[in-house]
């Protein structure tokens, strides 16, 4: 089925947290508070990929200045041969269930996902919050592979396929899920990136398969944010944004909602930390 019903669509309980858009300006700068809620389509993975970027984190992130910065991690070092890794990582910082994060913890998740792309031999703990890593080759990118979603930190080493499952460290922790329909999560209380991100006190996502119907929903305020590759014609183009360009739209937001300077440019939600990086101006 490609178009669904809106009335049904917006008085299920899937999106009864859905409110109206308050006013703003763009300009202002990241401040905490309100929801966030995007529509997205069926295709691509992009609910899931936004809503594991807000629940997990990695060692370290591209930051939206597009600078490698640590996440999990506040430092690393190699041996001259960058084959032999270690990284300091945050001290008191815990999963989602109250599990505190250690490099055992790190290590685990690590083996778990194997060594696809960063030609890890080995991780292991060397004290409760340094984490020791071996490759099998010489790598002096290695920082920057592991901000990768693919090497997401979890509770008890693997991410779990249901979202409804995951236990991160991320911003967010999750309320609700459905496979391929809805997710929803709230902010994690003093959570260590407070202040500088996470700035939605909740963040909302739902499937709309068509696109012109993604369009009336942002249109008439029911989202903030929509994957939005073709029905330009439907928006009014001086009510919102759009990113890259109107020209080139692959996603529209409404003019309350505030857009980082970097947003990743393969795919609308390449960056995965849309969740943590916009906000509600």
């Amino acid at each position: 089925m490609t178009r669904i019903d809106r009335r049904a669509l917006f008085t299920s309980g899937a999106a009864a947290a859905l409110l109206a858009a308050a006013g703003g300006s763009v300009d202002a700068a990241p401040k905490a508070g309100g929801e966030l809620r995007l529509a997205v389509p069926r295709e691509g993975g992009m609910l899931e990929q936004a809503a594991r970027g807000a629940i997990f984190d990695t060692l370290t992130e591209i930051a939206p200045d597009g600078l490698l910065r640590g996440e999990l991690a506040t430092g690393w070092q190699s041996a001259p041969d960058a084959r032999t890794w270690t990284f300091d990582l945050r001290e008191g910082v815990a999963f989602h269930d109250g599990t505190p994060l250690t490099a055992e913890e790190a290590a685990v998740s690590l083996q778990a996902v194997g060594v696809a792309g960063a030609d890890v031999r080995a991780a292991a703990a060397l004290g409760r919050h340094q984490l020791l890593l071996e490759l099998a080759r010489p790598n002096p990118h290695l920082p920057y592979l592991l901000a990768s979603s693919n090497f997401l930190i979890a509770s008890g080493g693997a991410c779990p396929e249901a979202l409804s499952e995951a236990v991160g460290t991320g911003c967010y922790r999750v309320e609700r899920a459905q496979e391929g329909r809805h997710f929803r999560a709230s902010k994690v209380a003093d959570h260590y990136k407070a202040g500088s991100a996470g700035w939605a006190d909740a963040v909302e996502i739902i499937v709309i398969p068509d696109a012109v119907v993604r369009a009336e929903a942002l249109r008439d305020g029911f989202v903030d944010v929509a994957a939005l590759p073709e029905p330009r014609g439907l928006l009014k183009r001086g009510e919102f944004l759009y990113h890259p360009s109107s020209s080139d739209m692959a996603l529209a937001a409404r003019r309350d909602v505030g857009i980082p300077r970097k947003v990743g440019q393969l795919t609308p939600l390449d960056d995965g930390r849309i969740a943590e990086r916009w906000w509600r101006v």
